[in-house]
């Protein structure tokens, strides 16, 4: 049909405009985001890539669940605007006629959404926690960046490098400085390299170079000459595995119904439900009026969303600490969604009770 035709054309094209948009400002920023740590230190400069990679698949229900919502939103924004929806009406077209192709477009989106939340999402964040844990365990020499200080694991040495080479085994123009109490050390040395012993321990061995030992808050210091001196790098000790639920798969948060888990099952449930509920509220959205502006609509559309998102995140954190019960918490907000949707779309193709009552008055 026609009609059908016309709106899925649109409403792809504009879909597609908009989830490009999205992944684009979405890729940016979080490539900002983990330059910025990685200058810092707190994340390997190689693991930046594939660390983008597992955000993007994260936040990808999130933008798939907005691109719904706006391209619906925009779609018969532009009718209303260039006067098509006159012609459907005209046509004998009602605006409930709308919700069936507009749900034909949501349904595949939404059914990708949860997939994508109830399965690789999870896997994601894990790889993604995965990756960040292994740097974590890194010793210090290797989490050394040249150019920079760097505190070693416990607190009581600090590093500065001024050339590394590629593989890490290697520094040049090497300053170490170490505390134990009142006790104070500082290493100069022009080279070193990394070796390894047997009992898979580590030392930093460092050549021509000098020793200071000195107390601290006093003036005076001990100076010692050394052709070699080992320094016993720290490895960190392992770090207990991820517990957050948000690494979780979904089979794991059945199995294991804690409030945490529930309330993170929640939200995995509320992405495809919202991104149908989205695009029903779109349609009674859309609707302009002269006399108001073209931008109001908008407006209030955006708020509607901004509103939703965050009454279902206060619903997830509710059921997290057990003030909503999930059996009440997985349904009530998108049933009072879904009745205020049907509610608008009722306003909307019914007539105003003041132009009814005039009809009858005049009958």
């Amino acid at each position: 049909m026609l009609f059908t035709k016309a709106l899925r054309r649109d409403l792809v094209n504009l879909a597609g405009t908009v989830f490009a948009t999205l992944f684009v400002i979405m890729l940016t920023t979080s490539l900002i985001r983990l330059l910025g740590r990685a200058a810092g230190g707190r994340v390997d400069t190689g693991s930046v890539l594939p660390l983008i990679a597992f955000n993007a698949i994260s936040v990808l229900p999130v933008l798939l669940v907005l691109t719904i919502y706006i391209a619906v939103l925009m779609s018969l924004t532009r009718a209303y605007r260039d006067s098509e929806m006159v012609i459907w009406f005209a046509c004998g077209r009602s605006l409930a006629a709308w919700v069936r192709p507009v749900l034909g477009f949501a349904a595949p989106i939404a059914l990708v959404v949860a997939l994508i939340a109830f399965f690789v999402s999870p896997w994601a964040a894990r790889q993604a926690g995965e990756y960040q844990q292994r740097f974590a365990q890194r010793e210090d020499i290797s989490q050394v960046s040249a150019g920079r200080f760097r505190e070693s694991v416990s607190a009581n040495r600090v590093f500065f490098v001024e050339e590394l080479n590629e593989a890490q085994t290697e520094v040049r123009n090497v300053f170490v400085t170490q505390q134990r109490g009142d006790v104070v050390t500082v290493v100069v040395s022009r080279s070193g390299r990394i070796e390894s012993e047997r009992d898979g321990t580590r030392f930093l061995v460092l050549e021509d170079g000098r020793r200071y030992d000195g107390t601290r808050g006093r003036p005076d210091f001990r100076l010692m000459e050394f052709e070699r001196y080992g320094l016993r790098l720290e490895s960190r000790s392992p770090t207990l595995s991820d517990q957050r639920a948000k690494v979780r798969s979904t089979w794991e948060l059945l199995r294991e119904p804690t409030p945490r888990h529930l309330g993170e099952l929640s939200w995995r449930i509320s992405l495809p439900v919202s991104g149908l509920l989205m695009a029903l509220l779109a349609i009674p959205l859309s609707a302009i009026n002269p006399r108001v502006g073209r931008s109001i609509n908008l407006l209030v559309a955006l708020l509607f969303y901004v509103i939703y998102s965050n009454l279902t995140s206060l619903v997830q954190a509710w059921i997290s600490g057990e003030k909503l019960s999930f059996g009440i918490g997985v349904w009530v907000l998108h049933a009072g969604v879904l009745g205020l949707a049907g509610l608008m779309l009722w306003r909307r193709t019914t007539l105003p009770r003041h132009l009814l009552r005039r009809l009858v008055g005049r009958a």
